[in-house]
C-alpha cells in the first residue's frame, strides 16, 4: 500500500485517493489535510483535535503514504487491537505486538515489519522502549512515528502514564523519522509539557478545538434520587442504545450495575477491582454488543474507540473539567447526537476535597489540584452557556451561546442569596465550625433533637432562622458556598465546615451573593428521546433491518459490529436508499474494500426493503415538496426538519422523477451551469454513475444536486420532461 516518497510533489493527491479508496470518504475536514501534508513532508507535529474529529486519518494515510511502517503508540492493548481491525476491514496491512499474542503470532509480525510489509504498527510505549524492540525499528523502514493519547506524558493530568516520558527517546535514537503526537484533552499547561517531554519544541501546532456540538451537555444537582434519575434517563431518552456511567467509587459501581440488571438494562461493571479476565470480557461485550451499558470507575475507557456510545452518565463529580471532557467524550464519536448527562451532589465536593487535603501530594500539586476542581465546580454552578464555560476553559472561545446544552435549553433563574448565604455562615459560626451540613441544616430549621440539645445549639441564634427554605435548599446552598470556596472542608475527615476569609465580606454585607436557583427533576417524558429525533419514523424499519444485519456480519467475523460499517454510513444509506453498487460507493464511509466485502449484501437488503415496502419514504418526500412549495430552500427545509441537505435534496430528486417538480421548481441554475452540469453527465455519467460526474466537476455541485440534475436529465432522455 505505500507509496514511493519521492512522489510527493503532490502529497495531498495520493492522500486523497487513500482517503476515497480506502476510508470512503470524499474529502478531509480542516485541518486533517494540512497535518497530512506537513508529516508527509517529513516534519513533527502536535495535533490537538476534539475525539471524533479524525486524528486517526492525521497519521494512518502519511504512514501509507511514506516508505516503511507507521509506528503507532497507543496506550491500550484493547484499543489496538480493535483499530487494527478496522484498518484491516479495509484492506490495509495493519499489526499491533503486544502481550496477548503467541511468541509465534509475535515473530510473524516482527517479520512482516523487517519486510516491509506493514502499513501500520501498534506498539505499547511499555514494549516499545525494550532494547529487543529498539533494536528491531533500528533494522526496519520507519515512515513515522505518531503517539496517541499524548496527554498521558503530563504528570499533571488523570491519565498519567509515566512509560510515556520515556518516548523522548524516539528523537534521540531516530533523528529523521517525523513523529506527530496527538490529543484531544491538553490545556495550555499540558502542552508545553508534552512538547518539553516529548522533545517536541520544533514541531509545528495544529489546534483543530475543543468543540463537540453533537454532545448535548446536561448537568443537574443530585436530590437523593440519583439511580432513579439514572433509570429515566436510560428509558426514555437511549433504549436499548450503548452507554457509560461513571462512579466515583468500586461499591458504587458494583451497586449501579447489578440494580440496573434488576431493572432489565444489559449494564455491567469495570473497575480494577474485578480481575483481570473479568475486565477484558465486560469491555470486548461493551465494544461487540449492542446496547450495552458499562458502570465503571474512571479506570475504563482511556482511548475507547467505540463510535456508537449514544451516552456518558457521571453518578458523581468528575476531579477536573479535563477528566469531564475526556470522558464525555467517549460519547458520539460517529458524529451523531449524544448526550454527556452528570448528577452531583454536597457529598461529591466535601470528599473531592477532602480527597485533596489527605493526598501525599506536594503543595504545588494540591494548589493545581484545587484550582481544577474549583474550575469543575464552576462549570456545574454557571447560569450560563455550559458550552462556553467549557471551551473557555481550554482558551478557545465560542462566541454565542450552543443552544445544545441546559442552560441554552432551560435557561436557570438566579436569585439573591446574599441574606440566605449570611444566615448559613452564621449558623457555621455560631455552632463553632466544627459539624457537617446536615447537622447546620437541622439548626436553621430548628429541629430540636437529641444532639442538637446535647450541644446546646437550640439556644444559638441561628436556630430556627431558616424556615424560608427546605432542606434540601440549604443543602444545596451549603453546596454552592463550598464551592465558591467560602466555607472549607474539616481536614480531620469528619466533614465538618469552617469559614474562609473570602467569606468576611459576605458576612458584613459588602459583597452581594447571586446564586443559581435549584432546579425541579426533570420530568420524565416518551417525547424526550433522542434516539427518535436521530432516526426519523420514515426511516427506522430500514435503520433497525440494516443494523440486524451488519450485527450478523459482524458476529460471523467475531468483531464489533461498527467495524463493519459505523452508525453514520447505516443512516446514510437509510435516507439515501442506494440500488446500484455505484450509488452505495457514493455513501460516506463505503470504501473499495468494504464495497467489496459487503456491498451485495446491503444492497440486496436495499432492494427488497424497497419491494416490500411500498414506498418507505413517502411521507417523509411529502414533507419536504409542501415545505419547498411554502417557499422554503433546501437549507431551510434541512434545518426545520433536522434533516441533512443531502437527504433533502434525494426527497427533491424524487419529486422530480414522479414528475411533480420541475428542475426549476427545485435549483436556480443559471443556463451556463446547466450546460456544464449536462455535458459532464454525458461524459461521464453515461452509466448512471454520479460519483464520476461529482469527480470530474471537483466537488463544485453536492451529490443530492447533483442527483436533482440526474433526475432531470432521464426525464429529457425520455421525452417526460
Amino acid at each position: 500500500m505505500n507509496q514511493p516518497s519521492t512522489a510527493t510533489a503532490q502529497p495531498l493527491d495520493q492522500a486523497r485517493e487513500i482517503l476515497q479508496h480506502s476510508f470512503g470518504y470524499d474529502a478531509f475536514r480542516p485541518p486533517q489535510d494540512r497535518i497530512i501534508e506537513h508529516l508527509i513532508g517529513g516534519g513533527d507535529a502536535l495535533v490537538l483535535m476534539p475525539t471524533g474529529g479524525g486524528k486517526s486519518l492525521c497519521y494512518q494515510i502519511p504512514a501509507m503514504v511514506r516508505n516503511g511502517t507507521g509506528i503507532v503508540i497507543s496506550p491500550l492493548i484493547a484499543l489496538m487491537q480493535d483499530q487494527v481491525s478496522a484498518l484491516q476491514q479495509l484492506g490495509i496491512r495493519a499489526a499491533c505486538l503486544n502481550s496477548t499474542l503467541s511468541l509465534e503470532s509475535a515473530r510473524e509480525v516482527e517479520s512482516q515489519l523487517l519486510a516491509g510489509e506493514l502499513d501500520l504498527l501498534y506498539v505499547a510505549p511499555e514494549r516499545l522502549l525494550t532494547p529487543r524492540m529498539l533494536d528491531l525499528l533500528t533494522r526496519s523502514q520507519i515512515a513515522l512515528f505518531a503517539i496517541d493519547e499524548a496527554h498521558c506524558v503530563s504528570q499533571w493530568g488523570h491519565d498519567f502514564r509515566p512509560e510515556y516520558i520515556q518516548l523522548s527517546q524516539l528523537h534521540e535514537q531516530f533523528p529523521d523519522i517525523p513523529r506527530i503526537a496527538l490529543t484531544a484533552t491538553a490545556d495550555e499547561p499540558t502542552r508545553q509539557e508534552i512538547i518539553e517531554r516529548l522533545a517536541l519544541d520544533e514541531a509545528a501546532r495544529f489546534i483543530a478545538g475543543f468543540d463537540r456540538p453533537n454532545i448535548r451537555y446536561r448537568i443537574h444537582e443530585n436530590d437523593g434520587n440519583a439511580r432513579q434519575r439514572l433509570l429515566r434517563f436510560i428509558r426514555d431518552e437511549h433504549p436499548g442504545e450503548a452507554g457509560i456511567v461513571y462512579c466515583l467509587s468500586r461499591k458504587r459501581v458494583d451497586e449501579v450495575a447489578a440494580w440496573l440488571r434488576t431493572q432489565y438494562i444489559e449494564a455491567l461493571p469495570y473497575h480494577a477491582g474485578l480481575d483481570k479476565e473479568t475486565r477484558a470480557l465486560h469491555q470486548t461485550r461493551f465494544l461487540r454488543e449492542e446496547g450495552v451499558v458499562i458502570v465503571a470507575t474512571i479506570a475504563f475507557g482511556m482511548g475507547i474507540d467505540k463510535p456508537d456510545v449514544r451516552f456518558v452518565a457521571h453518578l458523581n463529580l468528575p476531579k477536573s473539567i479535563e477528566a469531564y471532557y475526556q470522558e464525555t467524550g467517549r460519547a458520539g464519536r460517529d458524529g451523531l447526537p449524544a448526550d454527556a448527562w452528570m448528577v452531583y451532589g454536597l457529598q461529591d465536593v466535601i470528599l473531592l476535597r477532602q480527597m485533596q487535603a489527605s493526598s501525599e501530594a506536594d503543595e504545588t500539586h494540591k494548589r493545581l489540584e484545587r484550582h481544577k476542581l474549583d474550575a469543575m465546580l464552576s462549570l456545574c454552578e454557571t447560569t450560563e452557556c455550559r458550552r462556553q464555560a467549557l471551551l473557555g476553559y481550554f482558551a478557545d472561545p465560542l462566541d454565542q451561546p450552543c443552544g445544545n446544552c441546559d442552560t441554552c435549553l432551560e435557561p436557570p433563574q438566579q436569585w439573591d442569596a446574599t441574606v440566605s448565604a449570611q444566615k448559613a455562615l452564621s449558623c457555621v459560626h455560631r455552632t463553632g465550625q466544627r459539624f457537617g451540613v446536615n447537622y447546620l441544616v437541622d439548626v436553621l430549621l430548628g429541629k430540636e433533637n437529641e444532639r442538637i440539645r446535647q450541644f446546646g445549639h437550640h439556644q444559638v441564634s441561628t436556630f430556627g432562622i431558616g424556615e424560608e427554605h427546605s432542606a434540601g435548599e440549604w443543602r444545596t446552598l451549603y453546596r454552592q458556598l463550598i464551592a465558591r470556596s467560602l466555607l472549607a472542608v474539616d481536614l480531620d475527615g469528619y466533614g465538618g465546615l469552617h469559614l474562609t476569609e473570602a467569606s468576611r465580606s459576605v458576612l458584613r454585607g459588602e459583597t452581594p451573593l447571586m446564586l443559581r436557583k435549584r432546579r425541579k427533576p426533570e420530568k420524565r417524558s416518551k417525547s424526550q428521546s433522542r434516539r427518535e429525533g436521530r432516526v426519523p419514523a420514515a426511516y427506522r424499519a430500514l435503520w433497525d433491518a440494516l443494523r440486524e444485519l451488519r450485527r450478523e456480519l459482524a458476529e460471523a467475523q467475531g468483531v464489533p459490529a461498527y467495524i463493519i460499517f459505523h452508525d453514520a454510513t447505516l443512516m446514510e444509506m437509510a435516507e439515501r436508499q442506494p440500488q446500484t453498487k455505484d450509488a452505495l460507493a457514493t455513501v460516506s464511509g463505503v470504501g473499495d474494500r468494504k464495497l467489496e466485502a459487503y456491498g451485495e449484501q446491503f444492497l440486496h437488503l436495499l432492494q427488497t426493503f424497497e419491494q416490500t415496502n411500498a414506498d418507505p419514504i413517502q411521507d417523509t418526500v411529502e414533507e419536504t415538496l409542501q415545505l419547498l412549495k411554502q417557499g422554503l430552500s433546501a437549507r431551510e427545509i434541512a434545518q426545520q426538519r433536522e434533516l441533512t441537505e443531502a437527504t433533502v435534496y434525494n426527497h427533491l430528486a424524487r419529486g422530480i422523477e414522479t414528475g411533480r417538480l420541475s428542475l426549476d421548481d427545485t435549483l436556480t441554475l443559471s443556463e451556463e451551469q446547466l450546460n456544464t452540469l449536462r455535458f459532464t453527465f454525458e461524459q461521464f455519467g453515461g452509466d448512471g454513475r454520479i460519483k464520476p460526474v461529482y469527480e470530474a466537476l471537483e466537488g463544485a455541485y453536492d451529490y443530492g444536486l447533483l442527483r436533482c440534475v440526474q433526475a432531470h436529465l432521464n426525464l429529457e432522455s425520455t421525452g417526460s420532461g
